[in-house]
């Protein structure tokens, strides 16, 4: 487990001496300094290789320019010193990219009735290679067999994408391809041991029941047309990877409390939609669907369709979600800060404040009695914590 230390008060206090204080703090800059630099050369990477691909917009330009940026990266990581080897990354990462991602644009462009399946097949053979070098060893550094990787993964799931497109696949086939990408993601993640990718699997996972977000007109929007059981889902990845966490070394329980945490997020933001409109449990999943009546009905039907589903299935107010979620958020915030899980206690803490803040102007805005019954109410609360925590404190530390 990650903690965040005072240093300063620990040396004060003799837990520490001075000299295990600065090791602690370098090793924390150089954690930090890492990051940084990472993200600023995988994001000049991203750039300048979309940036060249459009740039030239040509397909024999791009070819050749990729391949000798990508020979030159090559040579540089083999017959360099480490201190020049970033560059070697930077180009070979860049040619790589430039020959993958033209390879589908052109293809998408130029080939669409064929586009499809040749992105499949070429994603998964560049994910092969770069997977099998990956643990067996070969071809060039870690960084850049993990970074093609994942180029290839992309390509791949984009031809899978086109296709399902091209075949108007729905229904339980385009679950099960967002289930499918997830776990590639998710795999791909743990295998170049980035969390940042393993957490991107929570994108295709939440759309497996269309939750997701948007842009418009300046707005930034997520939605959430089955809360309940998007919740119910996530609840089950969110235990899922706590038994994962526990019962593994710390290189795999790291990815899986990641995607604990954020399936933690999708599910506290769908409990956000249901308090807001409540939930008629199923109704895009099995009922008549929220846009069934501009396609296969009159609106006229599918109101009745709707009236009718709505009698036969569970259909949960949005005050009961308000209180359900409520409740939620504190039984799940006294026990990740009894059990020393932060990441989980801040963000119950966060979405107890924004739940706060919604019901305030949403439904007690002009009820003064909620705000009297809710302080007292939070008083032997606060209270109740308190000797909780007392009491984990005095139980006896195993050996």
């Amino acid at each position: 487990m990650h903690s965040l230390v005072n240093t300063t008060q620990l040396v004060a206090d003799g837990v520490l001496t001075p000299q295990q204080a600065r090791i602690v703090e370098d090793r924390a800059r150089e954690t930090m300094v890492s990051l940084a630099i990472n993200t600023v050369l995988c994001t000049g990477v991203l750039a300048a290789t979309g940036g060249m691909i459009f740039w030239l917009a040509n397909a024999v330009a791009v070819a050749v320019t990729g391949t000798l940026l990508l020979v030159a990266g090559l040579v540089i990581l083999a017959k360099t010193p480490d201190t020049v080897r970033m560059f070697g990354n930077a180009a070979a990462l860049i040619g790589a990219g430039m020959l993958i991602g033209g390879a589908g644009l052109e293809l998408v462009d130029k080939y669409p009735d064929h586009a499809g399946w040749i992105m499949t097949l070429g994603g998964a053979l560049v994910v092969a290679i770069a997977g099998r070098a990956m643990i067996w060893g070969g071809l060039t550094t870690r960084f850049v067999q993990g970074a093609i990787l994942l180029m290839g993964l992309a390509l791949h799931l984009s031809g899978l994408g086109v296709l399902a497109e091209d075949l108007a696949i729905g229904g339980p086939l385009r679950t099960v391809f967002f289930l499918y990408a997830a776990i590639a993601i998710a795999g791909a993640g743990w295998l170049i041991n980035v969390r940042f990718f393993t957490a991107l699997s929570i994108i295709p996972f939440a759309q497996m029941l269309d939750t997701g977000t948007g842009y418009f007109g300046a707005a930034y929007v997520f939605w959430s047309p089955e809360p309940t059981l998007t919740i119910l889902q996530m609840g089950a990845l969110v235990a899922g990877m706590l038994w994962w966490a526990k019962r593994l070394p710390e290189r795999s329980a790291a990815h899986g409390r990641t995607l604990a945490i954020l399936a933690f997020v999708v599910a506290n933001l769908s409990a956000l939609v249901g308090s807001l409109f409540g939930d008629v449990v199923g109704q895009s999943v099995w009922g008549p669907g929220r846009n069934a009546w501009t396609t296969e009905m009159t609106y006229e039907q599918f109101e009745a369709a709707e009236l009718a589903f709505r009698s036969s299935t569970l259909v949960i107010s949005e005050s009961v979600y308000s209180i359900l979620w409520a409740l939620a958020l504190i039984g799940i915030g006294a026990w990740s800060a009894q059990t020393g899980r932060r990441v989980l206690f801040n963000a119950a803490l966060t979405f107890a404040g924004i739940h706060a803040y919604t019901q305030l102007f949403e439904s007690f805005a002009d009820e003064p009695l909620a705000y009297v019954i809710g302080g007292f109410a939070a008083i032997p609360l606060a209270w109740g914590a308190w000797r909780l925590n007392q009491w984990f404190a005095a139980r006896p530390t195993p050996v």
